[in-house]
């Protein structure tokens, strides 16, 4: 009796091998992060972080050792792993194709400038949800995880020269756009569209889960919505390179701007949601939606005529 494929056990199956894979990775990769810095700083800038101490004098280092070891590496080896030893898929499962135009980069381009006002309005409107009165204590706990999240995101961005920005511009810009589209856009929703057998409702579960992955209940819809995007980049194209170069802009505009202001070059504070007003959402709404109407098109033709 010969071993049935993994890529042709059912989809809940494979999601349930993914996640234990993902986990297991997850925390080896996190044991292997705070041994590296207990060894390199002490077991004091450990505690450090625990406690979040801010002026701890290795905090910086110790964060980024942390970030890549215990959470960049694995959302990367996870995806990879499966695709190449378990289902033995990858073209399906990650989507690293390249035969595409290149037009559809450039309309990705403009569709990520055209929904900056569209992430503001979805970011106000997320401000300002509350939970009901008796879930106040998780109200609570949402607002204080943000808050601690926040000051080591602050810690880790702090760019005093320009070679400190191109390096976080590389690698929360274009390395962790990488490793979470594998993951998710690539594995995730490949076993979703498998499992509902349906595009659109595969991409809204992967967005989701995107979004929720990251713990931030007051950027949950933003975030959903560059999801959403992503996923129909990928769904329309069959490559996972356009939902990358997507999140690579959308990130690394972010750090580019965060420097920016750190050195008084704009004014314009980044985390502000307040810079467009109502006609700028209708308009930009209007040019996203008309854009990726024209992105679908041109991805379609290109993907009919590679198949013939």
């Amino acid at each position: 009796m010969t071993e049935k494929p993994y890529n042709q056990v059912h989809p809940a199956a494979q999601f349930f091998i993914f996640i234990g894979i993902f986990l297991m990775i997850l925390f080896a990769g996190n044991l292997i992060g705070l041994g590296i810095v207990r060894a390199v700083y002490g077991l004091n800038t450990v505690m450090d972080i625990a406690a979040l101490k801010m002026n701890s004098p290795h905090l910086i280092n110790a964060l980024w050792i942390i970030q890549i070891a215990g959470t960049t590496f694995p959302i990367f080896a996870a995806p990879v792993f499966f695709s190449y030893v378990i289902v033995r898929d990858p073209d399906d499962y990650i989507k690293p194709s390249f035969r595409l135009h290149w037009t559809l980069f450039a309309l990705v381009f403009l569709v990520m400038v055209f929904s900056n006002p569209v992430i503001e309005v979805l970011s106000n409107i997320n401000q300002k949800m509350h939970l009901p009165s008796f879930l106040s204590g998780v109200q609570k706990w949402m607002e204080d995880s943000e808050k601690s999240a926040q000051k080591i995101t602050e810690v880790m961005l702090q760019m005093k020269t320009i070679w400190d920005m191109i390096i976080d511009v590389l690698l929360i810009g274009l390395l962790t756009a990488i490793v979470e589209e594998f993951m998710f856009r690539g594995v995730l929703q490949t076993i979703f569209v498998r499992w509902t057998r349906n595009h659109h409702v595969a991409i809204w579960i992967t967005a989701i889960l995107f979004s929720a992955f990251h713990i931030e209940f007051f950027g949950f819809l933003p975030r959903l919505m560059l999801g959403v995007l992503f996923g129909y980049f990928v769904a329309w194209s069959g490559s996972i390179w356009p939902a990358i170069w997507a999140h690579f802009l959308n990130n690394g505009a972010a750090v580019v701007a965060t420097y920016l202001f750190q050195h008084k070059i704009i004014k314009a504070n980044p985390d502000d949601q307040h810079l467009f007003n109502a006609a700028g959402y209708i308009i930009s709404l209007l040019i996203m939606l008309f854009l990726l109407f024209i992105y679908r098109r041109k991805a379609y033709e290109k993907r009919q005529i590679t198949e013939y």
